[in-house]
């Protein structure tokens, strides 16, 4: 198995991957092609993927804003799991953080998630308790629901 950074050449089979993902959510304009390829040309060294019998497995989207990292759309195929792919990417993903001196590193696992919630307690994360998450989505639908 080679852990390697993402390029948007790999998108149509990532892309392939999360769909395979049970209760996985991707939007339609952040997690399109075009929305990949923003986040990479932001990102271009943090982002990884799993490659294993000539094929990606796994992927993380990873990228900071100079301070604090965020993995996003961490996965490993099923078929793959447990063999410790997703700890690697996870690796992958801090020593590129790392190295653009980033000191912090944050994600998002959906409650429902166990097997992702069991993963990153494994490998030692931390739940936060003492905050809140809140989101808001900008585009045309939610901007128009919002101002009425």
């Amino acid at each position: 198995m080679t852990v390697r950074p993402m390029t948007i050449e790999d998108y149509q089979e990532v892309k392939d991957l999360w769909m395979t993902i049970k209760g996985f959510a991707i939007r339609s304009i952040d997690d399109s092609e075009a929305g990949v390829a923003a986040f990479l040309r932001r990102n271009p060294t943090t982002s990884v993927v799993a490659v294993e019998d000539g094929k990606i497995v796994g992927c993380i989207l990873c990228g900071h804003d100079g301070r604090r990292g965020c993995l996003y759309h961490v996965c490993v195929a099923e078929g793959y799991r447990r063999h410790g792919i997703g700890k690697a990417m996870v690796v992958a993903c801090m020593q590129a953080l790392k190295e653009e001196n980033v000191n912090k590193v944050s994600l998002i696992a959906f409650t429902r998630n166990d097997i992702g919630n069991a993963f990153w307690k494994c490998i030692g994360w931390t739940k936060r308790e003492d905050l809140n998450y809140y989101d808001f989505t900008l585009n045309e639908a939610n901007i128009s629901a919002f101002n009425e």
